[in-house]
């Protein structure tokens, strides 16, 4: 008897004002692999959709999931909006099925945790994922810029909303 039932090999990228992080899980709390990468400059953009093109040739997912940008979803920068429908390309391009959350679904999926903001979703993730706990930032001032490690935890709550979506499908 064999088993058909190898995992997913799914990357979560989550783009940010300074670039992108992603995170590349082989089942539900197994990363295999993940990153940041920052990108400084006006036209950053144009140099994101490369590097990310070399993650997604790289690690050739077996799908994609990204943050819902559209009119229903989530509101970003103009250029951020244009990348992630850029990064939806690549997939197409790819026959890489792609799946997009928006922010309030996110909350939504992992309010059961009690995560009132990034800083609670960031010690959850690192809860259930030990490998993650090193990268939790220390809780934001008011005054401070959102720490670089805070889009690898973005990254992973697309992935785990993507899981949790797919176990209650199957169901």
């Amino acid at each position: 008897m064999t088993n058909d039932h190898r995992s997913l090999l799914v990357l979560s990228i989550y783009l940010n004002t300074r670039g992108f992080a992603f995170v590349v899980f082989e089942g539900q709390l197994s990363p295999y692999d993940w990153g940041i990468r920052e990108t400084r400059g006006p036209r950053k953009g144009k140099r994101c959709l490369p590097r990310i093109s070399q993650v997604i040739d790289r690690y050739a997912p077996d799908v994609l999931v990204i943050q819902d940008t559209s009119e229903q979803g989530t509101r970003r920068a103009g250029w951020i909006s244009k990348l992630n429908g850029s990064i939806a390309g690549l997939a197409k391009d790819r026959a890489i099925p792609v799946c997009a959350y928006s922010r309030d679904q996110v909350r939504r999926a992992l309010e059961c945790y009690g995560c009132p903001n990034k800083q609670g979703l960031a010690e959850v993730i690192a809860k259930h994922i030990p490998a993650f706990e090193q990268y939790v930032p220390p809780p934001r001032k008011p005054w401070m810029s959102e720490d670089r490690r805070m889009g690898l935890f973005d990254a992973a709550a697309l992935a785990l909303l993507f899981f949790q979506s797919a176990d209650t499908s199957a169901r």
